[in-house]
């Protein structure tokens, strides 16, 4: 399952990045996914991270 995080919703509060600093990272103030973890949408910890985003910008797919 493939784990994203849309730019147009995230205002950059980094709730991901404290939570799963292993799958999350900051790029120009904004929450984004690290490079090679995009298919970590099955982790229950990432899945945990996507429900508690606050602006609900993380995306599971797949």
């Amino acid at each position: 399952m493939k784990v994203t995080v849309d730019p147009e919703l995230c205002y950059g509060s980094g709730d991901c990045v404290y939570r799963l600093p292993t799958v999350f990272t900051v790029v120009d103030g904004f929450g984004a996914v690290l490079p090679g973890r995009e298919g970590t949408g099955a982790d229950p910890l990432v899945r945990d991270a996507a429900d508690k985003c606050p602006s609900q910008a993380i995306r599971i797919e797949g």
